[in-house]
């Protein structure tokens, strides 16, 4: 069944905008058909077609139940801005997976380095991203993708966070060691191609990161973070 987001529902509603359009035009759906719409309460609405106007498409509510899709621990995605399109890929998956938030993130050897009017374009078509694999997914919640940050920025935020662990390539602990099912926020660290400089390691360090591994294998910028969020939806019991 085909999901979409807004921000609140009446017994009838108008949906209008891209929504409408993609209801119309590329779905095809006419009067009849059932849709569920996801609100900011994270409530999802199932609603039936009851007319199509050029104005946009009215629904009726059917029913409406708590969404039970968002997992159990609220991760927090800095990753490292990969060059070319793989950055999407990444913010598409992790959304898919359950990420809660992505934090694109500068480090030293970030070989894509946009200036500030190039990366909120970059930034606003991640949001896209995000939304679109949200829908597809059928997520509670569009997970937000904030600003390019500088490490030394990043690190200065973590202080709210029940753990942070920084996935690098110099090995670290176990992952099953420092995730425990009841924990409910979790920022994670993946790197850039090439890795993390010493002394960036030594700064998350100092504001409580662990470091972890992923096994043996060297993972590129773009798998680290999906395999990453893989095991801990694993390990937190939300692939059950």
């Amino acid at each position: 069944m085909d999901w979409f987001f807004i921000d609140q529902i009446s017994e009838e509603f108008l949906i209008t905008g891209e929504n409408a359009v993609h209801i119309t035009k590329s779905l095809r759906m006419s009067v009849g058909e059932v849709i569920t719409l996801c609100d900011s309460s994270k409530t999802e609405h199932l609603c039936k077609i009851i007319r199509i106007t050029p104005e946009g498409v009215l629904v009726q509510e059917v029913s409406a139940a708590e969404c039970q899709n968002e997992p159990s621990v609220a991760v927090t995605l800095y990753a490292a801005l990969t060059k070319g399109d793989k950055m999407e890929h990444v913010i598409q998956k992790a959304v898919e997976l359950g990420v809660h938030r992505i934090v694109p993130t500068l480090t030293d050897r970030c070989i894509s380095r946009p200036d500030g009017k190039a990366a909120e374009k970059k930034r606003q078509r991640y949001q896209k991203i995000a939304e679109q694999a949200a829908m597809q997914s059928r997520r509670a919640i569009i997970p937000e993708v904030t600003e390019l940050t500088e490490l030394k920025k990043a690190a200065d935020s973590l202080s709210d966070f029940d753990t942070v662990i920084l996935f690098y390539e110099g090995g670290g602990l176990p992952l099953k060691e420092l995730i425990v099912p009841t924990i409910q926020t979790l920022a994670i660290f993946t790197g850039p191609e090439g890795g993390y400089e010493e002394r960036e390691v030594s700064l998350l360090q100092s504001h409580g990161a662990r470091t972890a591994t992923l096994g043996k294998r060297i993972l590129r910028a773009e798998t680290a973070p999906l395999a990453a969020l893989s095991a801990i939806m694993f390990h937190t019991g939300n692939f059950d």
